[in-house]
């Protein structure tokens, strides 16, 4: 699986993660639209273009808007994607910057996981 140091993750590990974490926290940041035509399956949606207002909101105020609690800024499993890998790439650079020094791209995105039919 790949290691916190690497920014990006393959097919594989977003798999094992996926079947083996209980504290994945999986962000997909494409549009709206690209969005209601599918998603990983318990990822929330922030759009690239408000990661870093939504992942500098205070707990409260994130857990209103998004449903879900903030992920710590130690979080092991923080992973972006998008379409295909560049959105998400964009993403976890921001949250590098924020201090969540382990977030990580999922480079191959939405469309190498629905051509490998992702579970």
């Amino acid at each position: 699986m790949a290691n916190a140091g690497k920014k990006e993750i393959s097919y594989a590990d977003l798999q094992a993660l996926l079947e083996n974490s209980h504290g994945l926290f999986l962000v997909d940041v494409r549009s709206k639209e690209e969005v209601d035509k599918g998603s990983i399956q318990g990822s929330i949606h922030i759009p690239v273009d408000t990661v870093e207002d939504a992942l500098a909101l205070d707990p409260a105020e994130f857990m209103s808007k998004y449903g879900v609690t903030k992920p710590p800024l130690d979080a092991p499993e923080m992973v972006f994607y998008c379409q295909m890998g560049k959105r998400g790439g964009m993403a976890t650079d921001k949250a590098h910057t924020l201090g969540y020094q382990k977030a990580r791209n999922y480079s191959g995105g939405y469309r190498e996981w629905s051509a490998k039919g992702g579970k």
